[in-house]
């Protein structure tokens, strides 16, 4: 084996080190809260190193298999954080507070 080979697996033990203390702390994160927008960053960025660890393995093994796999999980991960930001945004909106479109026109309140 020569020098680069050995720093290459060096290297990605090190990242798959890394990803696994990352994991732990996110589970933390998650179990404790303490809010619902905590445990939602946490969820996305569960997705995020999922498909850390999946390049790490691609890495690993040379083979680009798990490419369009980690493209999609990223693309549910992107879609799950807006579905779910803009859930905690219409939760959490002041009340009194009208929509821009609503019936009493744009800038306006309702009483």
């Amino acid at each position: 084996m020569s020098v680069p080979e050995v720093v290459d697996r060096g290297l990605l033990i090190a990242a798959v080190v890394v990803i696994v203390i990352a994991g732990a702390g996110l589970l933390t994160r998650i179990w404790r809260g303490p809010s619902m927008l905590d445990r939602a960053i946490s969820l996305d960025v569960c997705a995020a190193l999922i498909i850390a660890g999946l390049g790490a393995k691609s890495a690993f093994a040379r083979d680009p298999f798990y490419f369009p796999i980690m493209l999609v999980l990223a693309f549910l991960g992107f879609t799950g954080s807006v579905g779910i930001a803009r859930f905690i945004a219409v939760r959490d909106r002041p009340p009194g507070r009208a929509r821009a479109d609503g019936p009493e026109g744009p800038g306006r309140e309702t009483p």
